[in-house]
């Protein structure tokens, strides 16, 4: 479903936001994540298991997802709204292979946070494209 443009905004560093269904009596609260678009045609991110994020996707698994280019580009934007699966498998190797992608260095500090993530057991999220959006200057 991705068009060659939209990977090209898609495999870079950029954060994506993030929208589930929100709880009872909340409005939807997009949420900054890291990201992978795949070869299979899906977007991935990973999160901590004990997050409203994973409660909402497990009750309600479908989400929508907004990459944007920075200020000081041409305007250029992909939206994805599709079903969403949750893994265990594969979660934390995602969680290092983004990390490498968005810190600018892994230094100690991003050692920590990377034993703390496999420590916690992270879940692997994955959107699988129905409908995508775009905009393009």
């Amino acid at each position: 479903m991705f068009r060659d443009d939209d990977l090209a905004l898609l495999t870079r560093p950029l954060y994506a936001f993030l929208t589930v269904a929100p709880r009872e009596g909340r409005w939807p609260a997009p949420r900054p994540v890291w990201f992978e678009a795949t070869a299979e045609g899906t977007l991935q991110m990973f999160s901590e298991p004990e997050t409203h994020k994973i409660e909402r996707l497990r009750e309600q698994p479908r989400a929508s997802v907004v990459v944007a280019s920075p200020v000081g580009e041409p305007e250029h934007w992909v939206s994805v709204e599709g079903p969403v699966t949750v893994h265990e498998e594969g979660a934390y190797e995602l969680a290092a292979r983004l990390g490498e992608r968005y810190w600018p260095s892994v230094g100690p500090e991003q050692h920590k946070l990377l034993d703390e993530w496999r420590g916690m057991g992270v879940l692997r999220i994955v959107v699988h494209p129905e409908r995508v959006n775009r905009f393009t200057i």
